[in-house]
């Protein structure tokens, strides 16, 4: 009786620890994700495990997050394994670039993630990434867990015109910019962007470069920062993303 009690325990605990396999950050560009991921076990405790996509766990579906950092191409088995974890019920966690030109030749990314780039000049609605400059970005969703749970914003800056209100936000240097995303269907907003192109002297305001979408029977999570683990360093944008992570839609 008592080694059948027992069993029944190991096979509980086991099942329960097959049940959450903490978080997958699947990566092409990795020493900026590594600190990620210590990052969230020193302040969340949350563990992680960063793996190139050509090195995905056979199922996704233990995961309580998978994030996406791939700076070059997507591949067409990693696309349909990301989609197909969303849509299952998984929590998708889209940063940076993993949005941008080299996945327009996806045939099934951007239609999920409901976005366009469209081709063309900036100033016409074109879609433009600017490497190597200031840009600051504003909170859109002050009741929002991702934004405000334990987020320090050191700045409040109107972004576009002198009639728009003074937002919270912060500014990120040195960093990179993506101006003109599409949305293609509806979304909760997070974050704006406001960035002023030194050589024309046009200012972008634009309310894209966050947001949470339902996704199948899970959701995705995109934000626009972390070209540079700088990024990441900042203080607000690092909160933000680990609240990404523990947020429980």
């Amino acid at each position: 009786m008592f080694k059948n009690l027992a069993a029944g325990f190991f096979v509980w605990v086991g099942s329960l620890m097959a049940a959450s396999a903490g978080v997958l950050i699947v990566a092409d560009e990795f020493p900026a994700m590594q600190s990620l991921a210590a990052k969230l076990d020193h302040e969340e405790h949350v563990k992680s495990s960063v793996v190139a996509q050509t090195n995905l766990p056979a199922s996704l579906a233990t995961f309580d997050a998978v994030m996406v950092y791939i700076h070059q191409g997507l591949s067409e088995k990693a696309e349909d394994a990301l989609i197909d974890y969303a849509k299952n019920g998984g929590k998708l966690i889209v940063l940076h670039h993993s949005i941008s030109s080299g996945k327009r030749k996806n045939a099934h990314w951007f239609p999920f993630l409901g976005v366009a780039l469209p081709e063309g000049d900036v100033t016409n609605g074109g879609y433009k990434w600017i490497e190597g400059v200031s840009w600051r970005l504003v909170n859109l969703n002050p009741n929002h867990f991702i934004m405000t749970n334990k987020v320090k914003y050191p700045e409040r800056f109107a972004c576009g015109t002198n009639a728009s209100p003074e937002l919270p936000g912060f500014t990120l240097e040195n960093s990179e910019v993506y101006l003109n995303h599409v949305h293609t269907e509806p979304r909760t907003l997070l974050m704006g962007l406001c960035y002023t192109d030194s050589k024309s002297g046009a200012t972008y305001s634009q309310e894209r470069a966050g947001w949470i979408k339902p996704a199948g029977k899970g959701w995705v999570i995109y934000l626009m920062p972390g070209h540079r683990w700088s990024d990441f360093e900042n203080v607000a944008y690092g909160r933000i993303v680990l609240n990404a992570v523990i947020f429980k839609p």
